[in-house]
């Protein structure tokens, strides 16, 4: 059983550090000093370095009691989305909330509180079980870059959990390849008053593109958006530039692959049409197109090590854990991608990224314990 009052007091405690993505110093030394605490060899790598933050990812080895058994990886992020500096958790019998100023920071620090209570409870009760690594990230909150900079040639784990979702009765066990996009369009600038027709307006060019262009739900796995619009100077120059940010997400390459090029030829096409001569020298309207790779897909087979794990250790608590899609990436996505077979387990956060969200302590707990039944199911197992 896990201590659930000394739970949710961690998570009160680590809600309270602020620690937005590239600052999370703070709640890394915590981290770090209650693994240490406990007996790990903890390091804080160098991805701080490579991100411009003032931490790395929390890197903790906790030995196993079981000769010869494999490791098992466990994981959560640190870091938070803004606004969370200053959070002042309300609590209203199982619901932990904001108090509508800040995010909670339940994502992910939710995650983090589970990571910590199951090691506990695994040396306090001496449970036999596997050598754990566990993980604390950075900065998956802009583009899963923490895990991006873990080196896995320094883990033994070949398998594990991310803890980064909402209700522990689904595990998401498949996630979209993402593109993120910036488009730059180039128009002339020129008097609005005095020589319109001189200009190109790159805003009404980026306006007729966006218009032709197909967003949102694409379909049961693609979406897009374009979420960043900048250009302009003043109300009386015609605009030479606007810059454009969006992205695609898809569990089909060829879906997002297709997308992608669709949002760019929208854009082409629009300003394909645009064209000026000004004292004898033609300005063509143009469109600079720059995609990269956020993150690419996972998709975790049910019959696989971990994803059974989870199921049978569910089982033995009398509860039904079904494996879904999710529409989002997470630090599985990039585990599974560098040798690291993992799925992500919900902690209960609900309404994550706004003023609003809230969590379901009750939620956290059964996390928690299925988690330590976990640990228990693959210690038997390696003994088998």
């Amino acid at each position: 059983m896990i201590n659930q009052e000394r739970i949710k007091n961690l998570l009160l405690e680590l809600v309270q550090i602020d620690s937005h993505s590239r600052k999370e110093r703070d709640v890394a030394e915590r981290i770090k000093k209650y693994c240490e605490e406990m007996g790990a060899q903890v390091e804080i790598d160098d991805a701080g370095s490579a991100v411009g933050g003032n931490s790395g990812n929390v890197i903790a080895r906790f030995p196993g009691t079981i000769p010869g058994a494999d490791s098992i990886m466990m994981s959560a992020h640190m870091d938070t989305v803004v606004p969370g500096e200053g959070v002042k958790p309300i609590i209203e019998g199982d619901i932990i909330r904001t108090d509508g100023t800040t995010v909670l920071g339940g994502d992910d620090k939710s995650g983090c509180a589970v990571v910590i209570e199951v090691i506990r409870c695994l040396q306090e009760q001496n449970i036999p079980h596997a050598p754990v690594e566990a993980i604390f990230s950075i900065c998956e909150e802009v583009g899963l870059l923490g895990a991006k900079n873990v080196d896995v040639s320094k883990l033994k784990a070949k398998y594990g959990i991310v803890f980064d979702s909402d209700d522990p009765g689904f595990l998401f066990t498949k996630g979209p390849s993402s593109n993120h996009m910036e488009f730059k369009i180039h128009g002339l600038e020129s008097h609005a008053g005095v020589a319109p027709e001189d200009g190109i307006s790159a805003i009404k060019i980026a306006a007729e593109g966006l218009a032709a262009m197909t967003l949102g739900r694409i379909d049961e796995e693609t979406t897009a958006n374009i979420g960043l619009i900048q250009g302009g100077m003043a109300t009386n120059i015609i605009p030479n530039l606007v810059v454009l940010q969006g992205e695609a997400r898809s569990r089909s390459e060829q879906k997002l692959e297709a997308q992608t090029q669709h949002m760019k030829k929208c854009l082409e096409d629009a300003a394909a049409k645009y064209e000026v001569t000004v004292e004898g020298k033609i300005t063509k309207a143009s469109v600079e197109a720059h995609v990269e790779r956020d993150y690419s897909s996972m998709d975790v087979p049910d019959s696989s090590h971990v994803v059974q794990l989870v199921i049978k250790a569910a089982a033995r608590m009398g509860l039904d854990v079904k494996t879904m899609a999710s529409g989002g990436g997470c630090d599985a996505n990039v585990f599974n991608r560098k040798g690291i077979e993992c799925a992500n387990l919900g902690t209960g956060m609900r309404a994550i990224h706004t003023v609003k969200e809230w969590l379901d302590v009750k939620d956290m707990y059964t996390s928690a314990e299925m988690t330590l039944e976990i640990m228990k199911l693959n210690g038997e197992l390696a003994t088998s």
